[in-house]
């Protein structure tokens, strides 16, 4: 199973967009896909229809290590992708966290209780530091950023998730390595020049980081990605105007370039899937 959390520091650049529909697409592409919201303020939750809810959610998984799947796991309308619902409206999580003996490392310890079930865990967070962050990147084995094309975004890269990244790094001496970063450029009008002056910027700035990279894809600024938030549904599934590129060429090359080993089955999708 491979983990994934998608992770920034800064609010409103598109983490839970992306995983929702990145999540569908995967799901449509035949693999089965579990989506954790790890964020207070639910938005993952509540974007597909479910057609069966459990009883409780991520709190149970965090604070109880409750991990039988009748109890924590629900069932959306889209075949093959599964829920674990945010309901720590307090944002109690990240405080127990603080003080519990395996803390950061909580998450990952009960990660072999889904592996049998599931290809891939996609892991919606908080847009702020917690210990709740910091506990979903410990237990990934990549990080996906979303950035959008704006200054205030590009420097609260470099002192906000850069730096969490950064100051994380201890954890190698316990033998948990961190796991690389992708940045998605996201919400992107590329008529404006000052997007692609800082998009030049970004991909010059991180051209000879190892662990740090830019995705060649990029997500462009369209109407259809708030159409399907609003209809519930994966994007590649809603786009109608043959845009050049569709959404559905757009999710199957970020998924692609993300997950290579699962390139034929992504090839498969068409809007038309479900």
């Amino acid at each position: 199973m491979r983990v994934v959390s998608v992770v920034s520091t800064k609010g409103g650049v598109g983490k839970t967009s992306v995983a929702a529909n990145l999540g569908g697409l995967l799901a449509d592409a035949g693999l089965r896909v579990l989506l954790l919201d790890l964020d207070s303020q639910p938005t993952l939750s509540g974007y597909y229809a479910l057609s069966q809810k459990a009883v409780a959610g991520a709190y149970e998984l965090i604070a109880l290590n409750q991990t039988d799947p009748a109890q924590i796991v629900s069932t959306t309308e889209v075949v093959g992708l599964d829920l674990i619902l945010s309901n720590d409206g307090q944002g109690s999580l990240s405080t127990l966290l603080l003080h519990a003996p395996d803390g950061r490392l909580r998450l990952r310890n009960l990660l072999d209780n889904f592996r049998p079930r599931y290809d891939l865990l996609l892991i919606d967070t908080q847009g702020a530091r917690s210990a709740l962050l910091e506990m979903a990147i410990l237990a990934s084995d990549l990080a996906l950023s979303p950035v959008t094309p704006e200054m205030l975004s590009a420097r609260e890269l470099s002192r906000g998730t850069l730096k969490l990244l950064s100051e994380l790094e201890p954890f190698r001496h316990l033998g948990i390595p961190l796991p690389p970063l992708r940045l998605l450029l996201n919400q992107v009008n590329v008529i404006r020049l000052d997007t692609r002056m800082i998009i030049r910027g970004l991909r010059e700035t991180f051209a000879e980081t190892t662990n740090v990279s830019i995705l060649d894809t990029v997500v462009p600024d369209r109407v259809a990605y708030l159409n399907a938030a609003s209809l519930g549904l994966p994007v590649h599934r809603i786009e109608t105007r043959q845009s050049s590129p569709s959404a559905l060429e757009t999710m199957q090359a970020l998924a692609t370039e993300l997950f290579p080993e699962w390139r034929e089955a992504i090839s498969t999708v068409s809007r038309c899937a479900g």
